[in-house]
């Protein structure tokens, strides 16, 4: 290590602050981590409610709803490596879904059934859709309401409504499993094997089902983000949320009134939705590595980075090679600061290329400089690996 960086590298990495804050944050996330308590409190009584104070049933019911957790989270943690959401937005997402929602979708559905006396197959082909997907959809409407930089594409409106469908279906399988443990007059099997069953149908073979159906508003509201008309903002997301209660309604409907060939029809129509929709974020995906390298090139030649840093900063195996080389060469500390510098950069990148495509962005001007200026400080600390070979040449 060089006198001069190991003079300027801290022993510890100072916190970061962004230098454009909004008002209330700190409210809010106090706000959804109460929120979050309460849920996992109710999630403890759904179990042990619905499973008639049995605690293996409790218990098994919670444990079976965990089970797919870490799959369904990686899906979209892959999603958003390249441009990642900020942390308390994901949080308040899953946090909504799983408390929020499912608080309003359920006292809707039991004023409907109290006041109309509908049958439960017309609540649940009919109504839950009706009830749950504007429950859960309406947090992307106060997101992008709120911070319309938060959600400004394709990708973003797709992971949001991902979590917020993934919290929903967490505490709902809660309570199918709970009362799986003590069966039906419809479902023979109860005890373990009961809960079992309903485990392999909901969280084995259909464990997208909810964060598909919300998707579809999901990928709205990024496609009106980029539109200047708030009019055809209004119209692509009702559309959206059309199409959410939609697949919504098709897939309990299915189960209610199509039988056993209905329900395999109806699966096999939503998975081909769900392949399609997987193909469609991949591509989406990839390309944001074309337009990651796009921007941070033409950033360089306007002389704001070195174009030596382009290949660190874009590509996930030099990218991690260039935390490596970090830490081996100048400890710990050294390997924060290129995290936060590639971070930092990976924002600025996106944020310009967005100013550059026409978008009307929110401070879009001030928030690109001010993320330059924190990548400036941090510029005597940084420390990368040799330049490669090509770009090398070109510099």
């Amino acid at each position: 290590m060089t006198d001069a960086i190991a003079a300027a590298i801290p022993p510890a990495l100072p916190k970061y602050r962004e230098a454009i804050r909004q008002r209330g944050r700190t409210a809010l996330i106090a706000l959804f981590a109460i929120v979050a308590v309460v849920g996992v409190a109710g999630a403890g009584w759904i179990a042990w409610r619905g499973s008639d104070g049995d605690a293996t049933g409790s218990g098994l019911s919670i444990l079976f709803a965990v089970i797919p957790l870490p799959l369904l989270l990686l899906v979209y943690w892959w999603l958003d490596r390249y441009e990642p959401e900020p942390r308390r937005y994901k949080f308040a997402a899953f946090v909504w879904g799983g408390v929020i929602a499912v608080a309003i979708a359920l006292a809707l559905e039991l004023w409907i059934q109290e006041t109309w006396n509908l049958s439960d197959k017309e609540m649940a082909s009919f109504i839950a859709p009706l009830a749950e997907e504007p429950a859960k959809c309406l947090f992307l409407i106060l997101t992008f309401v709120r911070a319309r930089r938060v959600i400004d594409g394709f990708l973003d409106g797709l992971i949001y409504a991902g979590i917020v469908g993934i919290g929903f279906a967490f505490i709902e399988n809660i309570g199918y499993y709970a009362s799986s443990y003590l069966g039906s007059p419809d479902i023979q099997v109860a005890g373990a094997e009961g809960v079992t069953t309903t485990f392999v149908v909901r969280g084995l073979f259909s464990p997208f089902a909810h964060p598909l159906f919300t998707s579809a508003f999901g990928i709205a509201i990024g496609l009106a983000a980029g539109r200047k008309s708030k009019i055809l903002k209004v119209l692509i997301g009702f559309a959206g949320l059309v199409v959410s209660i939609g697949l919504h309604a098709l897939w309990n409907g299915s189960l209610s009134y199509g039988g056993g060939l209905g329900f395999i029809l109806a699966y096999l129509a939503l998975a081909v939705v769900l392949v399609g929709l997987t193909v469609l974020a991949i591509i989406v995906r990839n390309r944001q590595v074309r337009i990651l390298e796009r921007s941070l090139s033409y950033v360089a030649q306007r002389g704001w980075i070195h174009p030596a840093e382009i290949p660190y900063l874009s590509r996930f195996g030099y990218r991690k090679a260039a935390r490596r080389y970090a830490k081996d060469h100048d400890g710990k500390v050294a390997a924060q600061v290129v995290t936060r510098y590639q971070r930092l950069a990976t924002e600025m990148a996106f944020l310009h290329d967005s100013l550059m495509s026409g978008r009307v962005i929110p401070r879009g001007v001030e928030r690109t400089y001010a993320l330059l200026d924190a990548m400036y400080e941090l510029r005597p600390m940084l420390r990368f690996p040799p330049a490669l070979q090509s770009t090398a040449r070109h510099s």
